[in-house]
């Protein structure tokens, strides 16, 4: 992770359309507060829910929100909630966490145990909408002992529980009284962390004010407004003209603030890879040898060079290269010639237009991409133009979410993912055949049994040597039946105002911007006067 300030004025970006602005951050207009209490961050998406029983948060940084533990800049994990990491017995198979004294949610009421119990009991209670529940599948029972231990009995050593107590903690004498999927919870969150939400105008911003009985201490940060901007341009053009203290945005436009002494760049290395999803109940990209030829088609270091500006790396599969889990071996090459030979000893040959057939089917297939994402778009117009010199034909679309999520199942589409912490986390949910088609849990449904293997068998052993042959097994039988199309590992950028000073960035999962980013530890900022 590095930070690199960046000098002088930039060139205007033209703002694509118009857009209802937030107030001027410090203008003590709508958004409110003086320059030095406030701040105003452009991101561009915001979350379904606010509540953790539905997964907000689940990986931490939740503004509202404390977790047994949580992650220092570093990811490792320290003491939140518990007064310390939790005391481990029974060969790995309880858990046993001590909590902090005198906590209390913002309207009052005391932390105990029973809240933590709740909590974890509701997210793994079938009637629970929550598609992250598989990360809490070691679980056998969770209770309280008295009002301050709580006590986490697993079915088998889970190398990663510890980890996934991130989860927030919600007040059971709140949520408890509602429907944990369509309750006001969802909208209207009751926590023990650094700020309470003041008010969500859906798809315009979330604000968010300092808890002054936080028990970490009040942040001096009073005011916290995330502006919901999905098109990148707009985002960036909002924030040169000041109605943003920053933002989050692609490699092409955070370049265009070089030259501005008033901003600095962040940058934050990840495990978000874009990659094409290839369903395998389509008649073309569920053919082997279709998602081999393309995986061996791609120029990944053509798109980190051109496409993010040498903001990433190439992807190979779902781990980044500079993984400790990741396989050395599985490093590839673009090679057509052999992409050809794959396709030719399927049965797909040349058609007079170039594009291939088999049976009388072209290789032919239509590719969605979120719309305003200028850096998805990119990648799939270079990753439709690398599949032609195959001889496959890749149609790529625009569309927002609520129309691609129906067609997840039969078209590809430009995804993104990736977590942070342990292997298990991002890898579980993205290639077990058991989540098949859950929401965005293995949205290609994918089913290889030498991949569910290799999951389960690193998901049930705390043997770092078995748990890295499995992963090792599984990165192999990705390339030769590959689910997805990995493309880049991308690093996120960020612009602020350079007026707060010891930010830090993470390295970071593939939600970014509005939990991830310099923010992610806004409560401990400093003002630089």
């Amino acid at each position: 992770m590095t930070t690199r300030r960046i000098r002088g004025a930039a060139a205007a970006v033209a703002m694509a359309g118009a857009v209802a602005a937030c107030s001027a951050p410090g203008s003590g207009g709508a958004d409110g507060g003086a320059a030095a209490e406030s701040v105003v961050i452009g991101v561009s998406t915001e979350p379904d829910t606010l509540s953790p029983l539905l997964g907000y948060g689940k990986d931490g940084n939740s503004k509202i929100f404390d977790g047994l533990l949580a992650r220092n800049a570093d990811l490792s994990l320290k003491p939140a909630l518990a007064t310390s990491l939790p005391e481990i017995t029974d060969g790995g198979l309880t858990y046993t966490y001590t909590l902090r004294d005198g906590v209390k949610f913002s309207d009052g009421e005391p932390l105990t145990a029973d809240d933590v119990v709740f909590t974890y009991r509701t997210v793994l209670d079938d009637r629970t909408n929550n598609t992250a529940k598989s990360e809490l599948a070691a679980i056998k029972k969770v209770e309280a002992d008295g009002d301050d231990k709580v006590v986490f009995t697993l079915d088998y050593p889970y190398a990663a529980f510890a980890a996934r107590t991130v989860l927030p903690v919600v007040p059971e004498h709140v949520a408890g009284e509602q429907d944990p999927n369509t309750g006001s919870f969802n909208t209207e969150p009751v926590g023990t962390g650094p700020y309470v939400l003041a008010g969500w105008s859906k798809g315009e911003k979330l604000v968010f004010k300092a808890n002054p009985d936080y028990w970490g201490g009040a942040p001096k940060v009073k005011r916290l407004t995330m502006a919901v901007i999905a098109d990148d341009d707009v985002r960036a053009t909002r924030l040169r003209s000041g109605d943003l203290d920053g933002a989050a945005l692609p490699p092409n436009l955070a370049a265009t603030f070089q030259d501005d002494d008033d901003k600095k760049t962040h940058r934050a290395t990840s495990y978000d890879f874009r990659a094409v999803s290839l369903p395998t109940g389509n008649p073309v990209t569920g053919d082997t040898a279709v998602r081999r030829a393309l995986d061996l088609a791609v120029d990944r270091r053509a798109m980190v060079d051109k496409i993010l500006d040498g903001a990433g790396r190439p992807a190979y599969g779902p781990l980044p290269l500079d993984d400790p889990w990741f396989a050395k071996d599985v490093e590839r090459s673009q090679d057509l010639a052999e992409a050809g030979r794959v396709l030719e000893g399927a049965g797909w040959k040349p058609g007079k237009d170039g594009i291939r057939a088999k049976d009388g089917r072209p290789a032919r297939f239509t590719l969605y991409y979120p719309s305003g994402d200028k850096v998805r778009q990119d990648h799939a117009l270079a990753y439709a133009s690398d599949a032609k010199k195959a001889g496959i034909e890749v149609n790529v679309e625009s569309a927002t979410w609520e129309v691609i999520e129906p067609r997840m199942k039969h078209d590809a589409v430009l995804a993104g993912f990736g977590s942070t912490g342990d292997p298990d986390f991002g890898l579980y949910t993205l290639l077990h055949s058991s989540l098949a088609g859950d929401g965005f849990n293995n949205m290609a449904h994918y089913d290889d049994p030498a991949v569910d293997k290799a999951l389960d068998t690193a998901r049930r052993s705390q043997d770092t040597k078995v748990r890295e042959a499995a992963y090792d097994d599984l990165q192999r039988a990705l390339v030769k039946n590959p689910g997805y199309t990995f493309l880049t590992h991308i690093d996120h950028l960020y612009v602020l105002d350079d007026r707060w000073k010891d930010l830090t960035t993470q390295t970071e999962p593939h939600e970014h911007g509005f939990a991830s980013g310099p923010w992610w530890n806004v409560e401990d900022w400093q003002p630089t006067a």
